[in-house]
């Protein structure tokens, strides 16, 4: 049987908020130890060097049309942008241009 949590408020928690002792809910992420311990060894793998040459890489892709490699490009080095939906985008304008051609043809 677990302990029982320590806070004496009822909802489990300690008095800065944190989850108590003893409280299931505040395990945390049984996953993030073997995560980070992952994410080291890679870290210890890749050199300055690897990495320079990854660039490269992904920039002569996409210099030469690889839309996938420019995407990526552009979303590390600009941040990533929303996504648009160029035939809704494209229906909207139309509806627009319509709207104009008819009400010049009304006066």
């Amino acid at each position: 049987m677990p302990p029982s949590p320590t806070a004496s408020n009822g909802d489990g928690r300690g008095p800065g908020g944190r989850f108590a002792r003893g409280n299931t809910a505040g395990r945390g992420n049984p996953l993030a130890k073997h995560a980070q311990k992952l994410r080291a060894a890679l870290l210890k793998s890749v050199k300055p060097a690897d990495l320079k040459a990854v660039v490269a890489k992904m920039l002569t892709l996409a210099k030469a049309g690889d839309t996938t490699a420019a995407k990526l490009v552009m979303d590390r080095t600009l941040g990533p942008s929303e996504a648009v939906d160029v035939q809704a985008e494209l229906a909207e304008l139309r509806a627009a241009v319509d709207s104009l051609l008819e009400r010049a043809s009304l006066r």
